[in-house]
C-alpha cells in the first residue's frame, strides 16, 4: 500500500540577533512549538549553546533578552504562555547589559 508523504506542518519562524546567532547553525530558524515557553523549550533543546542565555535556571526569559511575535513586543513577566500560530513570525534580541 502506497502512502504519500504527509506535508510538513507549519512553522513559526523565530529570527534570532547577532549576538545569539554564534550559538545556531543559521540566524533564521523554524519551530512546530505553539506556545512562546515551548518555542524556548525547542531552541534550548535543538541548539544547546542557547541554554542559560536566554532564560534562568527557573526557566524564566532573563531581562534583557526581548521577544517579538508578528513586531509586537511580548511580556515574559506574567504567568500567561502566549500561544503562536504556525504564520508568525518571532523576533528573539538579547540586549546588551553592563554599565
Amino acid at each position: 500500500m502506497f502512502y504519500p508523504p504527509q506535508p510538513e506542518p507549519p512553522m513559526a519562524e523565530v529570527h534570532l540577533d547577532s549576538m545569539l546567532a554564534q550559538f545556531v547553525p543559521r540566524r533564521t530558524v523554524q519551530s512546530s512549538a505553539r506556545t512562546l515557553n515551548s518555542l524556548l523549550d525547542d531552541l534550548e533543546s535543538r541548539f544547546p549553546r542557547l541554554r542559560h542565555r536566554l532564560r534562568d535556571e527557573t526557566e524564566t526569559v532573563r531581562p534583557f533578552v526581548k521577544i517579538f511575535v508578528n513586531g509586537r513586543e511580548i511580556r515574559t513577566d506574567g504567568a500567561k504562555d502566549p500561544r503562536l500560530a504556525p504564520e508568525d513570525e518571532v523576533d528573539i534580541l538579547h540586549s546588551i547589559q553592563g554599565g
